[in-house]
């Protein structure tokens, strides 16, 4: 049984080395694949110089910036492609995300078919954000239960760890998210083909080095991109 972390990066060079070693002091065995964006601060580079002695660390590398969403399916078929792979991680470049929580969550898919890192429920939380961007995250969250109906409190986290049958289920050709509002339409389309989701408490912190990826477009995609769901088979 194959476990694969899927990590999106775009400059990221501060952060992906610490962050491979990290990973496999917490899980020696799993395989590491980046989906690095175009980087013009070599990020890509490094991951490849480690592919080359390490057989458990992959690169994909895009060609041009082509966005979150497009770097995950690309992933997806890949790893989709190796029928040894059962179970999957996705997780940010930036340390937002504690590797310490991967044994945990992996442990969690005993018992159902989705593990979601969550900031919204009990034992969860954010450190170092400004109070705007919190404010934004919480009410977006809100946002999403509200228009999709879906039963989770932090739709928009990009932690998360999954069966490779969930995976199947979802038609990936459907989707047409770009930025982080993919996190949103993966989620909900797990749960509408049936996936059963549990949320796991993080605390979110806030990225170690290199620059936020937030702009305008990202929250005006994640204003309007619940609803365009609604309407997809």
């Amino acid at each position: 049984m194959k476990r694969v972390i899927i990590i999106p990066t775009f400059n990221e060079a501060q952060n992906i080395q610490a962050l491979m070693d990290k990973i496999h002091s917490v899980l020696p065995e799993v395989y590491i694949l980046v989906v690095d964006d175009s980087s013009p601060d070599g990020t890509g580079d490094i991951v490849s110089e480690n592919a080359k002695t390490n057989a458990r660390i992959s690169l994909i590398s895009q060609e041009e910036k082509n966005g979150l969403g497009r770097a995950y399916l690309y992933a997806f078929e890949k790893v989709l492609a190796d029928p040894d792979v059962a179970e999957i991680a996705m997780m940010d470049a930036d340390f937002s995300h504690d590797p310490k929580c991967l044994p945990a969550m992996f442990g969690e898919l005993a018992h159902t078919d989705v593990v979601m890192g969550s900031r919204y429920v009990a034992g969860g939380g954010i450190v170092g954000w400004e109070f705007w961007r919190r404010l934004l995250s919480f009410f977006g969250n809100v946002y999403c239960k509200l228009v999709l109906r879906m039963p989770v409190f932090d739709a928009t986290s990009g932690f998360y760890c999954l069966r490779a049958d969930a995976l199947r289920l979802v038609s990936l050709s459907s989707m047409d998210a770009s930025g982080y509002a993919f996190q949103i339409e993966f989620k909900y389309f797990l749960w509408k083909r049936g996936a059963r989701l549990k949320e796991f408490p993080i605390i979110f912190t806030n990225r170690v080095g290199g620059e936020s990826k937030i702009s305008g477009h990202i929250v005006s995609e994640g204003i309007f991109a619940p609803w365009r769901m609604l309407f997809k088979k």
